[in-house]
């Protein structure tokens, strides 16, 4: 099956493109025989760059093992010959196609096809320069000034921030443990018309499924497939930011007592490993309507800034037409790095390397887990409640948390009612988001007791002015939200080894504190 004709969904602005005429030009500098005096390229002889050395980790990832942590030395040249299997800095460093380099280009269109097993046959990929970039692109492809789009009770601040200026505002969806709730979805659709007369109902879902940020949830298969249905019926558009995809765990058992020391490498198997990973929503999508973004940021490292689009035909040609225009290709020093990488890899190498970076992180989410099971006492609660903390001693409720099953933050749920502080904030006469008042004061406590989290209220659904404080925003009475990254802490050099552990205990602190127990 192929994907159907979705070009409705673009806006003015992508339907106004044309292509670039001296893009379309350098197609025919290709040809065999031609000399070309039309191109404005500086000559590769020119370039001050002879050669790239670089010497990186096998595709095994044991941090606590020198023996396995088997060096590769991978040596770029300028003028090596670009026959499909290697690259070369005169390519790489020229101005080049705006998909990409052809072999890094090959590369993630088989991976993608190997890993994320896209339905319909005529899927395209397309370079970008990491995810930030493709989510820019993707807003400017398809909202208009002033649209509504649909996002997670809890969202990703950056991806909101782009289109706040257009005049856009988000539509909440409620969350579960899963994630995003497919009912929910369903009401806020079927009750569009009634609830917003006169306004255009959403054609766009922005959701980060697996390890979402900032609450760690991770999406069934179950319900992607639930909401891709409603999509469907509604004729939206997926965009399926998923930087976290590969970073997926088991269940953390709490009853099982302390989980952070380092456990054995287990045997690779590549199927076993592939078939534990969570199916993608472009896995379910037979129509075309899934963009999928995907990044080499969180596998590789941030700075590379290379990512790729996965999406239907019509919408890789319009971002191509933006591409040209904008930022062109991703830099040629990070494809080329990251193509001979991949290339001493491998696929199988790279599926490797991502399985035992998963198990580092998940080293490290138990860590902060166990840290948290030191400090506090903690019960089971709801499913949606996770577990529930409590002040050691005392049965003074404080919070909750999920522990994630995937991705780098553990999102906690603070219970203000028994906190004195904060009633004393709500009842003053003055104050319309008492809520918000006590998690800024509480916020700088932590500061001044040198731990940083990241407040809740930087993940909250902007709707627009009007829909800033607790009593418009939806927002929940009475509670407040704190972000634990466990992914990496930063610490100065007076700080034990376990900061991890360090961190909590002063963040413990505080609680305690301004719950009146300490």
């Amino acid at each position: 099956m192929e994907a159907i004709d979705l070009r409705h969904h673009l806006n003015t602005l992508s339907v106004s493109r044309s292509p670039s005429p001296l893009k379309d030009i350098m197609g025919y500098m290709a040809i065999d025989g031609m000399v070309s005096l039309a191109g404005g390229l500086p000559h590769p002889s020119l370039f001050p760059f002879v050669d790239l050395e670089a010497n990186v980790y096998s595709s095994n990832v044991d941090l606590h093992s020198a023996a396995s942590r088997e060096l590769i030395h991978l040596t770029i040249h300028k003028n090596d010959k670009n026959d499909g299997q290697a690259v070369n800095l005169a390519t790489s460093l020229q101005y080049s196609p705006c998909t990409g380099l052809p072999w890094l280009l090959n590369y993630v269109r088989e991976f993608t096809r190997t890993v994320f097993r896209p339905t319909y046959k005529n899927y395209e990929v397309l370079l970008n320069e990491g995810s930030t970039d493709g989510w820019s692109k993707v807003v400017n492809l398809l909202c208009e000034m002033g649209d509504f789009i649909l996002v997670e009770k809890q969202t990703y601040p950056t991806a909101q921030a782009l289109w706040i200026p257009m005049g856009c505002n988000g539509v909440p969806i409620e969350m579960d443990a899963e994630g995003m709730r497919s009912d929910a979805l369903e009401d806020a659709l079927r009750s569009w018309n009634s609830d917003h007369p006169g306004v255009k109902r959403p054609h766009v879902l922005y959701t980060v499924p697996t390890g979402q940020n900032p609450t760690g949830c991770t999406m069934s298969a179950r319900r992607k497939q639930e909401i891709y249905a409603i999509c469907v019926k509604y004729d939206i558009i997926i965009v399926e930011d998923d930087p976290y995809y590969f970073l997926q765990f088991d269940e953390y058992n709490f009853a099982s007592g302390k989980q952070n020391g380092h456990a054995l490498a287990p045997s690779y198997d590549e199927s076993t490993f592939l078939s534990s990973l969570e199916r993608t929503f472009l896995s379910f999508d037979t129509e075309g309507r899934v963009i999928r973004l995907d990044t080499f940021s969180k596998t590789l490292a941030p700075g590379n800034r290379v990512g790729w689009f996965t999406c239907n035909p019509v919408f890789t040609e319009r971002l191509l037409r933006a591409t040209e225009v904008t930022t062109q290709t991703p830099s040629g020093w990070s494809q080329a790095i990251i193509s001979e990488l991949l290339r001493s890899w491998g696929i199988g190498g790279y599926l490797k390397w991502l399985s035992g970076l998963r198990r580092e992180y998940a080293v490290r989410r138990n860590r902060a887990c166990d840290a948290l099971g030191e400090a506090f006492d903690i019960k089971t609660g709801t499913s949606d409640e996770g577990l529930v903390v409590y002040d050691k001693g005392t049965k003074v409720r404080l919070f909750s948390f999920v522990p994630p099953r995937a991705g780098m933050f553990v999102w906690c749920k603070l219970y203000l009612e028994e906190n004195q502080d904060f009633l004393a904030v709500k009842a003053e006469v003055d104050n319309e988001d008492p809520e918000a008042t006590f998690e800024r004061k509480l916020w700088k406590e932590l500061v001044n007791e040198k731990v940083l989290l990241t407040p809740g209220s930087y993940y909250t659904t902007w709707q627009g002015k009007e829909k800033t404080s607790i009593a418009t925003s939806g927002r929940e009475y009475g509670v407040i939200f704190f972000r634990i990254a466990f992914s990496m802490t930063t610490a100065s050099a007076i700080i034990s080894k376990d900061d991890m552990a360090l961190g909590i205990q002063r963040m413990a602190q505080v609680l305690r504190r301004s719950w009146g127990l300490a």
